[in-house]
């Protein structure tokens, strides 16, 4: 295997995205949204989905137009109960466990949620570094100066050592642009968007060792 250093994405690749946790925090960003920043409820929705196509995450857009005070936006929408949502993959712990790799997490959440969410599908102690968003700040995900931030906190100089596993094209195909050999974990497959597909986690280590 030629690379060294793999970094995962959090939410909706470590757990499905059927359970239900992002439109939980999907539905609180609306609601401070609503409640917090005084946007029009008819403005919500689409100002969210504005900011995140423009700017990777809401987060920034809310920081770029609206003063966000992103410490208080960002402990609200993740304050929900997550046991109600995740719970431990003993699969996914043992196939993460025996790679020879160093893993970190990537993502565009902030530390507080990533330690919350890895605790509660019982991997943390398999993640030694978690880049977050404000360790890229002022960029984020699929912005290319947030690969070579990531690769910064990993020690790593050369992309190609690299492996990103996200279930958002955007952002695989953006690392695959940056260099990274990219694995979008998603159904669907469109055409470029990574260098290959992840829709088992049992095959993650075919997929790596094939390269």
């Amino acid at each position: 295997m030629q690379f060294t250093t793999i970094f995962f994405d959090l939410d909706d690749t470590l757990y499905p995205p059927n359970t239900g946790l992002w439109l939980a925090i999907k539905e609180r960003m609306n609601r401070y949204m609503r409640e917090r920043l005084n946007i029009p409820a008819e403005q919500v929705s689409s100002l969210r989905e504005k900011y995140y196509m423009q700017f990777g995450t809401t987060t920034r857009g809310l920081q770029e137009y609206h003063n966000l005070d992103t410490p208080d936006f960002l402990a609200y929408v993740h304050d929900l109960p997550l046991t109600d949502y995740l719970s431990p993959n003993p699969t996914l712990r043992a196939i993460i466990a025996s790679l020879p790799t160093r893993n970190l997490i990537f993502t565009n959440a902030d530390l507080h949620h990533a330690d919350r969410v890895l605790t509660a599908l019982g991997l943390r102690d398999l993640f030694e570094i978690i880049v977050d968003v404000n360790a890229i700040t002022p960029y984020c995900k699929p912005m290319p100066e947030s690969f070579r931030l990531a690769m910064q906190a990993a020690g790593e100089s050369d992309p190609s050592k690299c492996v990103m596993i996200d279930d958002i094209h955007r952002t695989t195909r953006a690392a695959k642009e940056s260099g990274l050999f990219s694995i979008l974990c998603h159904e669907t497959f469109p055409e470029g968007s990574a260098n290959a597909q992840l829709t088992d986690w049992n095959e993650l280590k075919t997929i790596l060792e094939r390269q």
